[in-house]
């Protein structure tokens, strides 16, 4: 590898490790890159193809890297250029610089490199070979190899995983790897294992973690045999569960429906006795019940779970919630503080595969739950728990008195008289999250000053019966530190102004209101400097005035995510401003604003930010630029290397031109190109925002379910009601046609 290649690795980082030559406009030979001058503007006052003068640093610093304090260590590319030069002519400094890293003692260079993180430690071991034979030592003893932003080849792989007895944890992306990666990726003394993207593995990864890793705690394996004709059998499952008998938790992100059922629940009889956290991707309501409804007498008035003795969280995807899968889970899991159930239905759900009053009241028989979270997805289908009203949320509620953090999605009958009984009765809430709440008003948070809560986390989204009364009465919390409103339509610059109080918040999320520029102006003096992220949305009201009013270089910024997608008055003018404040952003989505263009891709490009001049294309990691309709071109140039140095996901709309996003996949290996208008960064196993897929504005649900009645309740739901004394009338909860009424009535005057 040349000079210029090993310095551009520590220029781009980690993405560039392959030996490469230094980018040039046509690829080769070095020329001028077509590059920026300040803000995508050259020297000559075109669009500049003169690149700046460089003068970036390749510096060690661990302080910068993982928070600690130690010597830094830089060394420039003109002090390079100029040591080079002076070696050529003999000079006696030359020579003496060429000296300095050999005479450093290898203890100094490993302790400092010891504090790196692993792709600043592959940086480090592509400068020079004192760095590479000290780098190499390190990664013989290093505890942790985390590299989850990209997905590695094994080939790539192979030279930084040295056998090492000192591996503790090991996270990986495996999209890129397959069995023949397991020896190389399983070490008997790690104790921390996650793999994510293993859609290329076949079971053979579970058995051989089993019959490896007895030291095992933490295991979280993610896609695991998705790809066609990748092979999963039980008995891999069996081999993994009974060879881990320290495993404390363990996350397995993939559909186990396809495991065989009728001896499936003898199989978890092997799991490890101290087992606390479980999370499944995906599995059947029917697995869930038989697996959990074993259990051993002890005594004559203790019982003993057969499986999960000790087990706190449970986390599960299922295809239906059902009363009798949750009362089985709370009978069962003695120990169970963290209860989060999702369900995905793709037909609506009848009686016996649905929740119902009867089946919430079950929750929480031993009183140790804290966190519980139920949702219904509409993934497939716009489905509700329909079966459930304010009485299953005040049975509930009588047993729940310690519950920190609620989370229910999906409850159209519930009115403001259960959730009002969820914030009176959980005197220890302090996160509080409601999707789909139909019948949730302002009347829910209009005395919430006389509680004694102390919310510090609250998501609303797709209730659109709430208007700014709401927000002014959530703000008198004043340690909100997350607000997450989105999909609420009828909030609008009043909500800004009590938001605008506000000084914990870090992360705020409006997308979809009725905001303007003028709202904005109320985030500017004090909540912009503390927000980390930002979320508009479809707020499309907002133009370039706003954007750039709120980012005017006025306050120092903290913000790492924002989200300006699908704002249509939003232009290439907002983006200029955006990068002219310095913004330290790490995720930015602008897609779908049919004016943004060539020129926001430049000013991106050519943004620096901190006391780090020099790095081009700031510390962005993932940009989304999807369906953005004034992109050409001439924006390719502007995305290949070294522009962008840390990027690892790139969202554009695969119609710009086909060829030219294939080319700079290959050119940027390292990089996710993603290009069908898939969210970037999402995971896809575990990720709440995507489990409501429909766009709001085909489907109004509240207009929707008034249209098409109280639903399909068959015969057997007759039944229930007639014969619970306590529920003597059909219905969402009590008062219902004077609810409905209320609600009609206040849905036609917003």
């Amino acid at each position: 590898m040349g000079r210029m290649g090993r310095m551009s690795l520590a220029l781009w980082g980690w993405e560039e490790w392959e030996e490469c030559p230094w980018p040039s406009g046509d690829g080769k030979n070095g020329k001028n890159v077509p590059g920026p001058g300040p803000l995508g503007m050259g020297r000559d006052g075109k669009n500049g193809l003169e690149p700046p003068e460089r003068k970036a640093t390749c510096s060690l610093q661990p302080g910068n890297h993982m928070g600690g304090s130690g010597p830094a260590i830089s060394l420039s590319t003109a002090e390079r250029e100029e040591q080079t030069a002076n070696s050529g002519r003999g000079g006696m400094e030359g020579s003496t610089r060429s000296t300095v890293l050999e005479e450093l003692p290898s203890a100094v260079l490993a302790t400092i490199m010891a504090k790196l993180d692993l792709s600043s430690l592959c940086s480090a071991r592509s400068t020079c070979k004192t760095f590479r034979s000290c780098a190499s030592h390190v990664l013989s003893f290093l505890p942790s190899f985390h590299l989850v932003d990209i997905a590695p080849r094994v080939d790539l792989l192979r030279p930084l995983l040295h056998p090492n007895p000192y591996l503790r944890s090991l996270k990986l992306d495996c999209d890129r790897l397959n069995d023949s990666s397991i020896g190389l990726l399983l070490h008997p003394s790690i104790q921390e294992l996650h793999l994510n993207n293993c859609a290329d593995f076949t079971g053979k990864l579970l058995s051989e973690i089993g019959s490896r890793c007895h030291d095992l705690k933490y295991l979280y394996l993610g896609s695991v045999s998705e790809k066609r004709g990748r092979a999963l059998h039980v008995s891999d499952l069996k081999e993994l569960l009974g060879g881990c008998p320290q495993l404390e938790a363990l996350f397995l992100m993939f559909d186990m429906s396809i495991f065989i059922r009728h001896n499936f629940h003898q199989i978890w009889a092997l799991a490890s006795r101290n087992l606390t956290s479980l999370e499944i991707g995906y599995i059947s309501s029917v697995m869930v019940t038989e697996m959990m409804a074993h259990a051993e007498i002890l005594g004559s008035h203790r019982i003993q779970p057969a499986v999960f003795p000790k087990i706190q969280r449970l986390s599960l995807s299922v295809d239906y919630i059902t009363d009798a899968m949750v009362g089985t889970i709370s009978q069962g899991l003695v120990s169970l503080t963290h209860l989060d159930l999702r369900d995905a239905p793709i037909i609506e759900p009848r009686l016996t595969f649905d929740l119902t009053n009867s089946g919430l009241q079950q929750i929480n028989m031993h009183g140790k739950l804290k966190h519980l979270s139920l949702v219904r997805s509409q993934e497939f289908i716009i489905t509700y728990f329909k079966r459930v009203n304010d009485l299953g949320i005040l049975l509930m509620a009588d047993k729940c008195a310690n519950m920190e953090s609620i989370f229910l999605g999906g409850f159209c009958r519930v009115t403001d008289s259960g959730f009002r009984t969820i914030l009176h009765s959980c005197c220890s809430l302090y996160k509080l999250k409601v999707f789909h709440g139909i019948f949730l008003t302002d009347l829910v948070f209009h005395d919430i000053r006389a509680t004694s809560l102390s919310l510090t986390h609250v998501s609303l989204r797709w209730c659109n019966l709430l208007t700014n009364l709401s927000v002014k009465n959530l703000a008198s919390n004043l340690d909100l530190c997350v607000l997450d409103l989105r999909d609420c339509k009828h909030l609008g610059d009043g909500a800004l102004r009590a938001i605008g109080t506000l000084l914990k918040l870090k992360t705020l999320q409006l997308d979809g209101s009725d905001i303007t520029d003028m709202g904005l102006s109320y985030l500017r003096w004090r909540v912009i400097g503390s927000l980390t992220s930002l979320s508009l949305r479809g707020c499309k009201r907002l133009t370039d005035k706003g954007i750039s009013a709120l980012f005017d270089g006025s306050s120092k910024f903290e913000i790492q995510e924002l989200d300006l997608s699908n704002i249509p008055n939003l232009s290439d003018n907002a983006i200029l401003c955006l990068a002219k404040s310095h913004v330290p952003l790490r995720e930015l989505r602008i897609r779908q604003c049919p004016l943004i263009g060539d020129v926001s891709v430049m000013a991106l490009a050519s943004m620096q930010v901190g006391e780090q001049e020099g790095w081009q294309g700031s510390s962005l990691r993932l940009l989304d630029l999807f369906n953005c309709g004034g992109l050409t071109p001439l924006s390719f140039r502007w995305l290949k290397r070294p522009y962008f140095p840390r990027l690892r996901w790139l969202g554009l709309a695969g119609c710009v031109n086909r060829d030219m996003v294939d080319a700079l996949g290959r050119s940027r290996p390292f990089m996710h190109v993603v290009c069908h208008g898939e969210e970037l960064g999402a995971d896809p196993w575990n990720n709440m925002d995507e489990v409501f897929v429909h766009d709001d504005d085909e489907v109004d649900e509240f207009e929707q379910w008034l249209l098409d009645g109280p639903g399909d309740d068959d015969d057997e739901d007759e039944d229930q009601y007639r014969n619970d004394g306590r529920d003597d009338h059909r219905g969402p909860g009590p008062g219902h046609d004077e609810v409905m009424a209320e609600a009609v009535e206040e849905a036609m005057a917003l």
